[in-house]
């Protein structure tokens, strides 16, 4: 691995494309911004797979990845960028399933419910529940984690685990930060609350994505061999550097404001916020390019 705290800058992804079968690519923040595709972004993946190589893609998005398609092909990323999709629904999906007898609150947005399409498990109102399962605030556009405090002290009080499907805290909505699960899921924390995370920085949903490139390849791969690329440094870039892979951290994302100019990122502010979070990366570059 070859991720440190001051890595240089990158003009392209092509500078170091040929050194690298796999990619495993963040989508939120990366391929899109939630409103448009990256056009950039996208060009890069689709000539990655050109050569030969393989992109998985990889999401903390709490539903399952065949939704993830649809709205991408909803966003216009051309399917021929990636060769498949992992999503942190598709690991939370699994979680539930061996746990069929447990009763769940769902804390989220009507758009998370084809997550539990298929569960054995029973939804219910808060007052009946064994587990909560956090996809989110119900209204992100006009809540804030701080609306929730009453409601996660009487659960936590009653110590009902919850399952955090999206780990993410923010994510970029056009030119905005919205509030994600894993805001909340901290806050229960706080609280006294359980918390069960899945996705991005976890084990769970990397053992699930090296799987599907195995399947894909059908073969054998070092980690050397993959490349990991994201804008967020406590998912995208945690979870690759606890996993031994090489990181691109693409700087034009949610920590954008702390690298001075967005198109060229400051090199010794990128530097020092690597060291800060006790992370690394190969190289950084403002948005994903060719």
């Amino acid at each position: 691995m070859s991720n440190t705290s001051h890595p240089s800058a990158l003009a392209g992804l092509s500078e170091i494309a040929g050194q690298y079968g796999f990619i495993l690519c963040d989508i939120w923040g990366v391929v899109h911004n939630g409103r448009e595709a990256h056009r950039a972004a996208v060009d890069a993946l689709v000539r990655f797979r050109a050569a030969g190589g393989v992109v998985v893609l990889v999401t903390n998005a709490p539903r399952p990845s065949s939704v993830i398609f649809d709205q991408l092909d909803a966003l216009d990323v051309d399917r021929e960028a990636y060769d498949d999709i992992v999503s942190s629904g598709d690991v939370a999906k699994s979680y539930l399933t061996s746990r069929p007898r447990e009763r769940i609150y769902h804390l989220g947005p009507d758009r998370d419910l084809p997550v539990f399409e298929g569960l054995p498990n029973a939804r219910v109102e808060a007052e009946g529940a064994d587990f909560i399962c956090c996809t989110g605030l119900f209204d992100d556009t006009s809540e804030s984690p701080d609306d929730y405090v009453d409601q996660l002290k009487r659960l936590s009080e009653r110590r009902l685990p919850m399952l955090c499907i999206n780990p993410d805290k923010v994510v970029e909505r056009g030119d905005k930060l919205v509030w994600c699960a894993g805001a909340l899921a901290e806050l229960y924390a706080s609280l006294g609350g359980e918390t069960i995370i899945v996705g991005k920085p976890y084990a769970p949903i990397y053992d699930t994505a090296l799987g599907r490139m195995k399947a894909i390849s059908g073969q054998d791969f070092a980690k050397d061999s993959i490349l990991a690329i994201g804008d967020s440094a406590p998912t995208d870039l945690r979870g690759a550097y606890d996993q031994a892979i090489d990181v691109l951290f693409v700087t034009d994302g949610i920590h954008a404001k702390e690298f001075g100019s967005r198109e060229l990122p400051e090199p010794s502010l990128v530097h020092d916020f690597l060291a800060a979070a006790d992370l690394g990366a190969r190289n950084y570059m403002s948005g994903l390019a060719w």
